[in-house]
């Protein structure tokens, strides 16, 4: 697997950065509506869906 997950370069720097912003800025963690974990989840099913494009 490519170490980009299939995930365009403009995608990972702006994801890199929102939850730079988010660790420094961004609320406490709050459970299930923590913003981070938000982020993290989209960005899982962003690697799903390029994983299943290539694969099909």
């Amino acid at each position: 697997m490519a170490k980009d997950e299939g995930l365009s370069l403009m995608y990972r720097i702006t994801w890199r950065i929102r939850r730079a912003l988010l660790s420094v800025f961004g609320p406490a963690q709050l459970g299930d509506d923590d913003p981070k974990t938000r982020l993290d989840q989209e960005r899982a099913e962003k690697v799903a869906q390029a994983r299943a494009k290539r694969a099909g």
